[in-house]
């Protein structure tokens, strides 16, 4: 448990201090290489004159596409749990000959390091920042500029966004990020180790680049990527939920102006305070997904925001639309639960050495 908690203080500490690795380094760059490589030849390909460049419309069953990409996913599963079980393996025991203490002490500052890479937080957080300052006049960007920067953390069409919008897609992309890439690691390495982490990014990973509906640029995912968007789903179910508890739980010493559940609402009497935990579930199951819903409808009640993606689902919807310093605020409300983590994590840790002291 010591060891544990040590790793992930220095992993976090890692990802705020050094941020991410160099590309050749990066193990979920290597994760997308090989899917990248496999999914070339597991997804069929459509002439571009037959179909649309994205179709969201269930496909015949193509069990031959669903065969392979199920074989590709579970190769390169095995792979990732293999590799980082004899990593995690071969790390603590190089420090065992080092005494209990300095043992420790050595095997989380070398498991951390190779925990750092499964997760994003500061990556994620510059990222939807510079979203920001690319879009707001101030810092001289643009609508044009702030859809660019967009482009970069989300797969959605950008080019007809309004500002507003911009702003819902890069909060919402925030919300589910904050589980995908920093709870969701954490969760599974607690339960799993190292493995189980890096288990979980392969998987996301894979849903990120093989888990859409029907054709994208030009390949049929509808049953190749219906395996890895399955598996994603399973092993994001409990993270995504523990993230939209933590977000509502933390949310801000909110004004009034900032939790109104809307002038419709509040003229039928629903309380400002109160209410947003009731109504998290029924806002999380207006999207498609089983998972994202969760973190993107409590930063939207947090908030007191409108989040929407247009002709698809909207959160919220009497709350007010996203302005220039909801950005900043979404993001220091995420940085809260990071923060919790992070305290969680400390407490842990004196408990556990006062334990061990007595």
């Amino acid at each position: 448990m010591l060891l544990s908690t040590l790793a992930l203080l220095l992993a976090l500490a890692a990802d705020y201090w050094l941020g991410e690795p160099r590309a050749h380094w990066h193990p979920v760059v290597w994760m997308g290489r090989y899917l990248g490589w496999a999914g070339r030849r597991t997804a069929p390909f459509v002439p571009t004159e037959s179909q649309p460049p994205q179709r969201l419309v269930a496909s015949d069953p193509d069990f031959k596409a669903f065969i392979f990409g199920t074989g590709a996913w579970v190769a390169g599963a095995a792979v990732v749990c293999i590799a980082s079980w004899l990593l995690q393996k071969g790390l603590l025991a190089a420090s065992d000959s080092l005494g209990p203490i300095a043992g420790v002490v050595v095997a989380a500052l070398l498991l951390g390091l190779a925990l750092k890479p499964m997760l994003a937080w500061s990556m994620l957080r510059s990222e939807v920042l510079s979203v920001e300052r690319s879009l707001s006049a101030e810092h001289g960007g643009s609508l044009t500029a702030g859809r660019e920067r967009l482009s970069w953390l989300v797969s959605r069409n950008v080019t007809q966004l309004s500002e507003t919008q911009v702003r819902e897609s890069a909060i919402e992309s925030l919300a589910e990020n904050l589980s995908d890439s920093v709870v969701a690691p954490i969760f599974w390495f607690v339960l799993l180790g190292l493995p189980g982490a890096a288990l979980y990014r392969f998987s996301n990973t894979a849903d990120a680049m093989w888990g859409y509906h029907g054709v994208y640029r030009g390949q049929d995912w509808e049953w190749a990527g219906k395996w890895a968007a399955r598996a994603d789903d399973v092993l994001s179910w409990v993270p995504a939920r523990i993230t939209a508890f933590m977000l509502l739980c933390l949310r801000w010493p909110q004004k009034n102006s900032d939790v109104s559940p809307g002038p419709l609402a509040a003229a039928q009497g629903m309380p400002a305070q109160g209410s947003l935990m009731a109504r998290l579930r029924d806002e999380a199951h207006r999207t498609p997904s089983p998972n994202s819903g969760w973190p993107m409808a409590a930063m939207a009640l947090s908030l007191g925001l409108c989040l929407h993606k247009p002709g698809v689902y909207v959160l919220n919807e009497t709350g007010r639309a996203p302005q220039m310093q909801d950005m900043q605020r979404a993001v220091a409300h995420a940085s809260k639960v990071v923060l919790a983590m992070v305290c969680t994590l400390l407490t842990v840790a004196a408990v556990v050495i006062v334990g061990r002291l007595l």
